[in-house]
């Protein structure tokens, strides 16, 4: 068992620095589980929120997802969430039962319990709620206000550049350059 600690690379975790090496995967890991909603939102490529109205149709709302190249939208009344429409919802309650979607309205095939988390959750509760409740999106909310959207790919988009991150740091220091 190696007691000692090397010193390939810094690492931010909790309130401490930890200077790693040999321990890097498991330590990049543990840092990427640590990680919050707020931090992965960071990340993005954010141009706001884009919702509709429960009033909106299926077809607006499927070409505005389109246009955003996004799988899902918050449903937005008032300034309170009343539901979510992916495409998922699309597939399974327009396309399926031969509705129009021109004729149908978000409100009509929208998901209504929608499951959301907080800019302060940690990523590894995130993809559990996502595996746990068999979806692809989680609605992030602030103080009752809709901040963001967090996708599945967001999730693993981190993790992949996580991963690459410690395998780069890996063969670093098999070729012995800290």
């Amino acid at each position: 068992m190696r007691s000692s600690i090397h010193t390939s690379r810094y690492f931010h975790f909790g309130l401490s620095i930890v200077r790693v090496g040999a321990y890097t995967t498991i330590l990049t890991w543990l840092f990427f589980i640590m990680k919050t909603v707020k931090e992965v939102l960071d990340h993005k490529d954010n141009t706001g929120v884009i919702s509709v109205a429960p009033i909106t149709t299926v077809f607006d709302t499927i070409d505005l997802m389109s246009e955003h190249h996004i799988g899902a939208v918050p449903v937005i009344l008032d300034g309170k969430l009343v539901g979510i429409m992916s495409e998922r919802d699309y597939a399974r309650k327009v396309i399926l039962k031969d509705k129009s979607s021109k004729a149908t309205r978000v409100s009509e095939i929208m998901t209504q319990s929608v499951i959301t988390v907080g800019l302060d959750d940690r990523v590894e509760a995130c993809l559990r709620l996502m595996r746990d409740n068999h979806i692809r999106h989680l609605v992030v909310v602030q103080q009752g206000e809709v901040v963001g959207v967090l996708s599945s790919r967001d999730l693993f988009s981190e993790i992949i550049a996580e991963q690459a991150d410690t395998i780069e740091q890996l063969e670093s220091y098999i070729r012995g350059n800290p």
